[in-house]
């Protein structure tokens, strides 16, 4: 059963996503709801490999590196060519 959702979105994020939604033969609602069925659950467990485990604490960042707007930034100009 699909139900309609209202989002906010700056406008020229929402022209890019339907550019890059069109250039890949979907719809942006589409889009989107793959990307929210990708979200793990709290019972989804995420295994970290040795190859990750060898590489904590091998990187030092500032105290106040956000790390979530630094990726937020790099997936947005990776799939909407910002």
């Amino acid at each position: 059963m699909s139900t309609k959702l209202t989002l906010t979105i700056d406008k020229s994020v929402i022209e890019k996503a339907k550019a890059f939604a069109k250039e890949h033969g979907k719809s942006l609602s589409q889009i989107i709801e793959n990307y929210l069925k990708s979200l793990p659950t709290d019972r989804e467990k995420q295994e970290i490999t040795p190859n990750v485990k060898k590489l904590t604490g091998v990187i030092k960042l500032p105290k106040n590196f956000d790390y979530k707007k630094e990726l937020s930034d790099a997936l947005t100009e990776k799939h909407l060519k910002l």
